[in-house]
């Protein structure tokens, strides 16, 4: 054992040097994404993520904009654990009879402004689970929505681009 550490200090890693590659979509959307927010709110902008029945499909893409590729923070981003420290409300999964009070109630906290966002085609329409008696249908049956974001579930990129239309909508 004592080999394999003393190896492991002298030796470096058999991996190779990670050398970022510069998407320039993702730099454009970055500083749309920022300056839009900074514009409307004088700040970055806060997101609540509400899961309100989903299959964690949207989830597991909402949690890829933290990793290094995407990293949320440099497009102004923050995910926030209050309601009443948001700016976006962003609903993932059909509204189901259980989460439709605590979804109401998620709403009424936030402070003014405040958007609602229905990310994935569950959130927008209800999706597979449209016709199912314990699902009331998309977001929009039981919150305004402001913004739709398409996909089964939507990539990062598609998570992104939908962000910036809404902070580049006029006031």
């Amino acid at each position: 054992m004592r080999k394999t550490l003393f190896d492991s200090l002298i030796h470096p890693p058999f991996t190779e040097r990670l050398v970022p590659v510069p998407d320039p979509e993702l730099a454009r959307m970055a500083a749309a994404l920022d300056a839009g927010s900074r514009r409307r709110l004088g700040r970055s902008l806060a997101i609540r993520m509400v899961d309100s029945g989903s299959c964690n499909a949207c989830e597991l893409e909402l949690n890829a904009l933290g990793n290094p590729f995407y990293d949320l923070e440099r497009f102004g981003l923050r995910i926030v654990a209050s309601p009443r420290h948001a700016d976006v409300l962003l609903v993932t999964g059909p509204v189901t009879r259980n989460m439709a009070q605590a979804l109401l109630r998620t709403h009424e906290a936030m402070p003014a402004p405040k958007w609602v966002v229905a990310a994935g085609d569950c959130a927008t329409c209800g999706g597979i689970f449209a016709d199912s008696p314990a699902c009331l249908g998309g977001a929009a049956a039981v919150l305004p929505v402001d913004m739709h974001i398409p996909g089964c579930p939507p990539t990062p990129t598609q998570l992104l681009a939908g962000l910036v239309a809404l902070m580049s909508r006029s006031p």
